[in-house]
Parts: C-alpha cells; structure tokens; sequence
C-alpha cells in the first residue's frame, strides 16, 4: 500500500505521494499535460511524531487532499513527493 523511503520527516511533517493527475475530462476529451491541473489529493507515505503538544492525526496509508500549492516537491529514488506541514493537509479521505 505505502512505498518505503529512507526519509523520516521532523515535527509535524509528513511526506505525501501525489495521485496521478486526470488524463480525461468526464466527457472523454484527453487532457495534454500542459494543461493538466496539479493534483489535490495524496497518500501519506511517512509521517512525523508530532510536536511537543500537539500528536499527528494522520499516519502512513492514509489518503489526503492538501491545498493546490502545499508543500515543497522532492524527488526521492526517481519518484516524485511533497513534503508538507500537517496543517496543510485539509482532510482525511
């Protein structure tokens, strides 16, 4: 389900694997990837301990939509993530 990587996030950060971005409309027209949006949704692939007071709500496997411009993108090992603050991710799907 979750890829491993050889990264563990500090704090309240976790490391998110974007889902493909749509290749058709609902229609069945074939988007190009100039025009492909930028995916809002994601599967967190580690996760943090949480800060001092605060305890992480989400953990490794749980699938995520986060804000259009959450994150920093890393690429580890060939594959492409996000690394992000827990307040960015806007809900547990």
């Amino acid at each position: 389900m979750a890829n491993k990587v050889n990264i563990t996030p500090l704090h309240d950060r976790v490391i998110v694997k974007p889902a493909a971005a749509e290749e058709k409309t609902a229609g069945g027209i074939i988007i190009p990837d100039t025009a492909k949006e930028k995916p809002q949704r994601g599967t967190i692939i580690a996760a943090g301990p949480g800060k001092k007071d605060e305890p992480m709500t989400v953990k490794s496997g749980d699938t995520v939509l986060y804000g259009k411009y959450a994150g920093t993108e890393i690429t580890l090992e060939g594959e492409d993530y996000l690394i992000m603050r827990e307040s960015d991710v806007l809900a547990i799907v």
